[in-house]
């Protein structure tokens, strides 16, 4: 079945949502970059020129790998919100990568960056569960 366009007031509303969608993570990497330069001294208000102990450097390490998958995890998002943004502007914003069929609208609006129909999304993660066993 070849996919429907969605009309110009539906990609308006998805192109809406994808813009607040896109302002808040780019906020958010810019608010995690802001603390991780502050350092770790300064975040627990030792500023003085003692060694901390290993068991706080350990703490500290394990919070900035956090940070790293986190920021990752968000720009990865920044990505897709700009493919789907792509796609909205070249119309074929809402059409699954795999099938050609329209992703539902419900699943657009809680993922707007979706590049796959449910169905599709559902086989690829059950093959990669085979695949690991």
């Amino acid at each position: 079945m070849a996919a429907k366009p969605l009309t110009e007031k539906k990609l308006k509303k998805f192109e809406e949502l994808i813009q607040k969608e896109l302002k808040e993570s780019v906020a958010y990497v810019e608010d995690i970059n802001k603390d991780q330069s502050i350092g770790a001294r300064e975040s627990s208000g030792d500023l003085s020129s003692y060694a901390y102990h290993q068991a706080d450097q350990g703490s500290d390490t394990n919070r900035m790998e956090q940070t790293v998958m986190l920021m990752e995890q968000e720009r990865d998002k920044i990505r897709l919100l700009n493919e789907a943004l792509r796609k909205i502007y070249e119309g074929n914003y809402g059409v699954c990568e795999m099938c050609g069929d329209n992703i539902k609208e419900t699943r657009l609006e809680i993922i707007p960056y979706a590049k796959y129909c449910i169905d599709c999304m559902a086989k690829m993660e059950d093959k990669k569960r085979r695949q690991k066993k």
